[in-house]
């Protein structure tokens, strides 16, 4: 890499954060305080109670809310799908871009249903969908290069890609979000996610590898020597965390890394969807330790490397239901189950204000 592309990475890093925010102790003492005096046996709500007590810490506030929510779906085209790692053609990224647009899309149907503010950041891909509305033009080229044979991203695309994420976490705190979402879209991303997996958490391929859109086991073992031959090539330069982001991830899974550690130094929760995501918040958590404290986590999605990711951030999920649609779907659907976590906590009577009996001493 040259001395330039050095020295933009040393800024990537010098930008980012740190350290972050520290959640509230004192909220999350006065949630848990109420929720222990509330008509019911301690902890019989089991996760919902420990959900709540931590937005309590993340909003500094004892009663959390997440009624505005910021959604945020980064989108970018990548080259190693020249490889045939995909069961889609490279040109189904820019046409979800425009089914983001018009509003066909899960995440534009799920966004609507919770009343979010939904946002599609162009990255780049390789058929240009042109301008469109509620689609903000971020494009940093046609999609990355093939990762298995050369660097995805240079480090001026990287950190413009970690910038874009940034971008939109500031508009989220500029509309007062209470919970920011990214999303992603791109085809062949499950593949850079893996291949970055791999390199941060020094795994087999086939350990993290999974069918993405749908392969069959065939595609799944030629999707593995894909990694393979990347992580081979790319070993030399897989030291420290900000090259294995430029070299193994898309320009949407920096993006989301940059959002991540911005929600944390911003003081914003975020609720990390499923596997492309996770492996963009484990980038973030090593480019920046500490961020973590920041995030909830959706869902354990069914491609098999997500729970190696789970594992790795210590991450308890809320939902298990099979999903891998990605966009951010797994997300806003487990957004229900928070506004439930803190509609309970809220608004359930305490002993004394029903005239309940408390625990025997």
């Amino acid at each position: 890499m040259s001395t330039a592309a050095l020295q933009d990475l040393s800024e990537l890093l010098d930008g980012l954060p740190s350290p972050v925010r520290t959640p509230d102790a004192d909220a999350a003492r006065a949630a848990r305080e109420r929720q222990d005096s509330l008509t019911k046996p301690p902890g019989s709500l089991g996760q919902l109670e420990a959900l709540v007590i931590k937005l309590a810490a993340l909003q500094r506030r004892a009663r959390p809310r997440v009624d505005r929510i910021y959604i945020s779906i980064f989108a970018a085209d990548h080259g190693v799908a020249a490889e045939g790692i995909s069961a889609f053609p490279q040109a189904v990224t820019a046409e979800m871009i425009k089914n983001f647009a018009h509003g066909g899309a899960a995440i534009s149907v799920l966004a609507r249903a919770l009343g979010a503010t939904l946002e599609v950041v162009n990255l780049g891909t390789v058929a240009d969908p042109g301008s469109l509305a509620q689609v903000r033009r971020r494009v940093l080229g046609p999609g990355t290069d093939n990762l298995a044979c050369a660097p995805a991203m240079s480090a001026a695309q990287c950190v413009a890609a970690v910038n874009a994420g940034r971008e939109s976490v500031a508009n989220a705190v500029a509309q007062g979000a209470e919970l920011f979402i990214g999303g992603d879209m791109g085809i062949g991303n499950t593949t850079a996610a893996a291949a970055l997996a791999c390199a941060l958490l020094q795994l087999d391929p086939r350990d993290i590898v999974g069918p993405g859109t749908g392969l069959t086991a065939e595609g799944v073992g030629h999707k593995i020597e894909v990694v393979k031959r990347a992580l081979a090539f790319h070993e030399p330069h897989l030291r420290d965390p900000a090259s294995v982001l430029c070299r193994l991830g898309g320009f949407e899974i920096a993006a989301l890394a940059g959002a991540y550690i911005s929600c944390a130094a911003a003081g914003l929760p975020a609720l990390i969807d499923g596997f492309i995501a996770t492996a963009a918040a484990l980038a973030a958590e090593r480019l920046c330790p500490g961020a973590s404290d920041w995030w909830l986590f959706a869902h354990r999605s069914s491609e098999p490397g997500h729970g190696r990711l789970l594992d790795a951030l210590r991450a308890r999920p809320i939902l298990n239901l099979d999903m891998r649609l990605g966009e951010a779907s797994g997300a806003a659907v487990a957004v229900p189950i928070l506004r439930l976590a803190c509609e309970l906590h809220d608004r359930m009577a305490s002993f004394s204000e029903a005239g309940v009996s408390g625990r025997l001493p």
